[in-house]
């Protein structure tokens, strides 16, 4: 899919539904950016965006209408000047930051293996069943 520029004629008379409007259209995904002119009502959305969908998000909470609908051409990029050569070869690098391993305290809520063998199991609802010969049952 291709980066859209999408502008939306909304009918929004009160700060909230504009505010609800905004939400609405930043949780759609692939959302680049977000316009809005108040005096108009024009909402412009650009990014890899469903317009239709769009639409019929926004129609629950306003009235909402397609005025156009343009693909977006990426910048093109500039090729970048070649970096002159470091004079002197002696010269000390400087040091380099090492980022730490990953471990499993690094993200506290994901499984790991030594909770199997802990007495809290993760399941509640589990009955333990003893069976011994010599057990005694009063009833």
């Amino acid at each position: 899919m291709t980066a859209k520029k999408a502008v939306l004629q909304l009918s929004v008379h009160d700060e909230k539904i504009r505010k609800k409007a905004f939400v609405t259209v930043s949780r759609s995904q692939g959302v680049t950016s977000i316009t809005m002119d108040d005096k108009t009502g024009k909402m412009t959305v650009v990014g890899e965006v469903d317009t239709p969908v769009l639409v019929m998000k926004l129609r629950k909470l306003c009235n909402a209408e397609i005025v156009s609908v343009e693909v977006v051409k990426p910048p093109e990029k500039k090729p970048e000047p070649a970096k002159p050569a470091p004079a002197k070869p002696d010269t000390v690098k400087p040091a380099e930051i090492v980022a730490f391993p990953v471990t499993h305290m690094n993200y506290p809520y994901q499984y790991h293996s030594s909770y199997a063998n802990s007495h809290y199991q993760p399941y509640g609802n589990s009955r333990v069943v003893v069976e011994e010969p010599n057990t005694c049952v009063l009833m």
